[in-house]
């Protein structure tokens, strides 16, 4: 997948694909391996991609992304019947969907036509609302998601290709007109983190891959048994609805960098009113690592402030007409006003009340689905190398905390600034970081107070330390060691479910049921993750033959269902030992869940 090319909606690389004959769609792997090694050229909205000395695929975006098939021409012979046009699609970005509005804005969805959705309940001619039922419509298309999703699980990212790609687009595509955006959206994530695998992509993650399949699975299978509230969750939304909210007072918190496997980059601020409720500010669009650095200093969007990201982040903002989506997001439609405001410390109110909520109260908002920031007091005691690099290791009011970068590419100063940081072991300091659920308190560091100056905050994605601030003498001792126990050995069937991912049912019927791995997991009172496990792998082995000796297809629909029970089951079960650890360890104890 190259950041260099516009986003290509998935309708269209569904098209070109299936439009290729059986023998080049053989060949669209090695067609899109050899295209992503061509030279590209941008002139404004049009990208030229130049297959060799005389002949070039010309993509043209005018609103930042291709919404049309006739929008990718090839001045090759074959043309339009050629591999480059579906090699070009299948090479580049997926679009997203419309992104959100606001009232001022826009209407249309990118390619120019009005988009309405009916998610909701019908209401009766007595008033009455009646729980709604799945159409037939909807029915089939959640059932191509899920057949499609199944199969890339399947083969696994290895072999995952363009074709099977290009069908589970389709799908989504499929999904999105009958009125299902969530699991649209959820087959968009798997195939941009398919080609991100794929592609060896820095910023891929197993666990991301992981996730987004269960996800598309358990949204695809869940939406045929679904009624009323349960089935209007599931469907999810086109656009998060803004409303009015009148004349906030805000004071900037921090700024974070954006940086996608889908070719998005950019950088959001975070701000808070006097009550403590979060609000954002964001800028992201097409781009890649220079786009994401850079972010800092770009002017904020909202009203006629000039303010760049690094600025509101500890100024405030005196706002007037706004809209706010469900999640906080600050609208910019042409009725807000907006005008520089003085900020505050993080130890001055209003800002000094989120670091107020106790550590264990903010872990179970975080793992209820709410906004998933930590603002915590940590004490740095060190560092620790495990298998996904160094972490910082903190005290947090007696929770053992392991503190990581939230960004890998060399082009952001992540990495460097968790380094610096490591020699200043000893130094309390207020952190804002992100939650990763597990076994062990674990976050992402997203900003943190200057080592040497309280009144001062640093973005740890976009503001770059130097040794000049740490503390006199500072000096960063060797990291330890990680451990490898989890306590409850979860991590037998985490890993069955991980293998799969990458390589598909056969990894998994190579490697065979581990007898020992099963009574592990019983041994230790986990016996439903033992009977998940053996049941991952009976569906792995199960291939049956004709009369003649021959296998028969697979069932990948049998084994799509034994990977997302064992995917769901996992999930829970590693959140309910992050609770735990967040909880148990810490002075507070954990409240109540009903």
């Amino acid at each position: 997948m190259s950041p260099d090319l516009p986003p290509v909606a998935p309708s269209v690389t569904a098209e070109l694909v299936g439009a290729l004959s059986p023998r080049l769609r053989k060949r669209l792997d090695a067609g899109v391996t050899k295209l992503l090694a061509r030279p590209v050229t941008r002139d404004g909205a049009t990208v030229r991609i130049a297959v060799d000395d005389e002949t070039d695929v010309v993509l043209h975006a005018p609103g930042g992304a291709v919404t049309g098939a006739d929008a990718i021409r090839c001045g090759c012979l074959l043309a339009p019947d050629c591999l480059h046009r579906a090699a070009a699609a299948s090479a580049a970005p997926v679009a997203d969907a419309a992104p959100a509005q606001d009232p001022g804005e826009n209407m249309d969805a990118p390619d120019g036509t009005a988009e309405t959705e009916t998610a909701g309940p019908v209401a009766q001619p007595g008033g009455d609302t009646e729980p709604e039922t799945i159409t037939p419509a909807q029915h089939a298309a959640a059932r191509a998601v899920f057949d499609a999703a199944a199969a890339v699980l399947e083969a696994g990212t290895d072999g995952a290709g363009a074709v099977l790609q290009a069908e589970l687009l389709h799908a989504a595509h499929t999904a999105r007109l009958a009125g299902l955006p969530r699991a649209s959206a959820a087959a968009v994530s798997v195939v941009t983190g398919v080609r991100a695998a794929r592609a060896a992509d820095p910023g891929y993650r197993l666990a991301g891959l992981a996730d987004a399949l269960a996800a598309v699975l358990g949204v695809a299978h869940g939406l045929p048994y679904a009624t009323g509230p349960d089935l209007a969750e599931l469907r999810g939304t086109v656009r998060r609805p803004y409303r009015p909210d009148g004349s906030l007072r805000l004071y900037g918190v921090f700024s974070e960098p954006v940086l996608t496997a889908t070719g998005y980059a950019g950088a959001v601020t975070w701000t808070a009113d006097a009550d403590g409720r979060l609000y954002t500010v964001s800028d992201v669009a097409p781009g890649g690592p220079t786009r994401a650095s850079g972010a800092a200093d770009r002017a904020v969007r909202i009203g006629d402030t000039a303010l760049t990201h690094r600025e509101l982040s500890r100024a405030g903002l005196a706002v007037s007409g706004a809209t706010v989506s469900p999640d906080g997001r600050l609208g910019a439609g042409a009725g807000v006003r907006a005008v520089r405001a003085s900020g505050a410390a993080w130890r001055d109110d209003p800002l000094d009340r989120l670091w107020a909520v106790p550590a264990a109260e903010q872990v179970t908002r975080a793992l209820s689905g709410a906004q998933d920031l930590l603002f915590l007091e940590v004490t740095l005691t060190g560092t620790v190398r495990g298998a996904t690099g160094d972490c910082l290791l903190a005290d947090c009011a007696g929770v053992p905390l392991r503190l990581a970068t939230a960004h890998d590419d060399p082009a952001l100063p992540c990495r460097d600034n968790l380094r610096l940081l490591a020699a200043a072991t000893g130094s309390r300091l207020r952190i804002v970081a992100r939650l990763v659920p597990g076994p062990r308190p674990r976050a992402l560091l997203l900003a943190t107070e200057h080592p040497t100056d309280p009144a001062a905050r640093v973005d740890l994605g976009l503001d770059r330390l130097q040794h000049a601030d740490l503390p006199p003498g500072a000096l960063a001792a060797p990291p330890a060691t990680a451990g490898t126990g989890d306590g409850a050995p979860l991590h037998l069937l985490r890993r069955r479910v991980h293998q799969a991912v990458p390589g598909g049912r056969r990894v998994l019927t190579l490697a065979g049921n581990t007898p020992g791995d099963a009574a592990r997991l019983r041994g230790h009172g986990l016996a439903t993750a033992a009977d998940l496990l053996d049941d991952l792998h009976a569906a792995a082995a199960d291939r049956t033959r004709d009369t003649f000796g021959r296998l028969l297809p697979a069932d990948t629909g049998r084994f799509a269902r034994s990977w997302l029970a064992a995917a769901v089951y996992t999930d829970a079960v590693e959140q309910a030992l992050c609770a735990h650890a967040w909880g148990a360890a810490g002075e507070e104890a954990m409240p109540a869940r009903t």
